[in-house]
């Protein structure tokens, strides 16, 4: 009777890895944060997950607070090697 209101299956709710544009993204890239002031980051695995860090202050946020609610991508911007 409330189908709606049943659980989306896994599949559905998984957030995928990739910048405002849907570049995919992997650990080592260098991005632009648009969250936190954090400025140019570098995405780094820790044993919690994937973290930004940045590579001014060596502030670390979580990947998942980086997620856009209404794109559910990340609010980051991947620096493309040629401009690094």
């Amino acid at each position: 009777m409330f189908r709606f209101l049943k659980n989306r299956s896994d599949a559905s709710r998984r957030v995928k890895m990739a910048d405002m544009d849907g570049t995919p993204l992997k650990e080592g890239d260098i991005v632009i944060s648009y969250r936190y002031d954090m400025g140019r980051c570098k995405i780094v695995s820790t044993d919690q997950g994937f973290v930004y860090e940045s590579l001014e202050s060596g502030k670390q946020v979580n990947w998942a607070r980086m997620i856009d609610a209404r794109t559910e991508l990340q609010k980051v911007k991947k620096i493309s090697e040629k401009s690094s």
